[in-house]
């Protein structure tokens, strides 16, 4: 491969470098029963991709990738590179290709990270991950509408999306802003299959989860575990100490909006029976479409019974049921 001496800015090599700053590699939150439930919320567990994302390559990069630059050739000659005037994450969410405007007059090409420089990738990626991780929608915006060329579904070095970030964060604004450009709702993480809505219920986001099922986002994917978003604030308020009052009302918020969105209404004829109390408490349901009788947990059916004497009787109320 022939190489001009004036390729300062792009590296060769076959190690794979990574595509933000390492004072941007982590998401500043915890959770404090995490070694119980095992999220891998941890730095260096925590991992997003776009494995899930549903749009070309050319959908999801911006207006200049549209024009289908070529790929990077390592048989070809290349000059000193100018700046990145585009970005498309990578099938797999392993990475990075970054739209290389030269100086010369070669035309712009699409070259991975891995043969791009730290510095060129940090002064294009820096901005957008700040304000990412800091949820400063008014960067994001500003980002967002300067046209760039930049794939808003893009990933850091392991993976994350902005989306999955902001969501973690509970900034509505910022899911709201992210979702309208087009980024993709159902994303899902490399390490462990957490998509945006894992995020708001594990970080507790009533708002956020409301939010992203309005934008198409579905509670119904699961993790690599096997949990959906549901089974994870579940998870989580169940290993959450009675006295952490305001941390179980709010995940008791997620759930309901989870639940929501999962179960359709129906309505109630008659309560036969019921069993359990407390949480545990459950009603042996019949329903007016004349559907089989099933036990209903408690939480599910609505406040407003009529006739409803010691947990049996008839009632005018309904409930979510699947």
């Amino acid at each position: 491969m022939n190489i001009l001496p004036s390729l300062s800015r792009l590296k060769l090599s076959p190690t794979p470098l990574s595509t933000t700053t390492a004072s941007a590699s982590s998401l500043p939150l915890s959770l404090p029963s995490q070694a119980h439930l095992s999220l891998s919320f941890k730095t260096t567990n925590f991992s997003v991709s776009a494995t899930l994302d549903s749009r070309e390559p050319e959908a999801a990069a911006s207006p200049q990738a549209k024009q289908e630059f070529s790929d990077y050739d390592e048989e070809e000659t290349y000059g000193e590179v100018n700046r990145i005037i585009g970005s498309r994450a990578l099938e797999s969410g392993r990475g990075m290709e970054y739209l290389i405007e030269w100086k010369d007059d070669h035309a712009p090409t699409w070259v991975p990270s891995d043969f791009v420089a730290n510095d060129v990738v940090a002064e294009y990626e820096t901005p957008w991950w700040t304000a990412a991780k800091k949820a400063d929608d008014t960067a994001l915006k500003q980002l967002i509408e300067s046209n760039d060329g930049r794939d808003i579904d893009a990933v850091d070095q392991d993976g994350r999306t902005a989306l999955l970030f902001v969501s973690g964060l509970g900034s509505e604004q910022c899911v709201q802003l992210l979702s309208e450009a087009g980024a993709n709702v159902n994303h899902r993480d490399n390490g462990g299959g957490l998509t945006a809505l894992h995020m708001a219920a594990g970080y507790v986001k009533p708002g956020v989860a409301k939010l992203l099922i309005e934008f198409g986002a579905d509670p119904e994917l699961e993790d690599d575990r096997g949990r959906t978003p549901l089974d994870l604030a579940r998870e989580i308020l169940k290993a959450t100490p009675q006295l952490q009052f305001a941390r179980r009302l709010g995940l008791e918020s997620v759930i309901r909006v989870l639940e929501g969105a999962i179960y359709e209404f129906a309505e109630v004829e008659e309560i036969m029976e019921r069993r359990g109390k407390g949480e545990n408490l459950e009603y042996l349901v019949k329903w007016k479409d004349g559907g089989e009788n099933e036990w209903v947990r408690a939480g599910l059916i609505a406040e407003d019974f009529e006739g409803l004497r010691g947990g049996i009787g008839v009632c005018g109320g309904g409930v979510c049921c699947g």
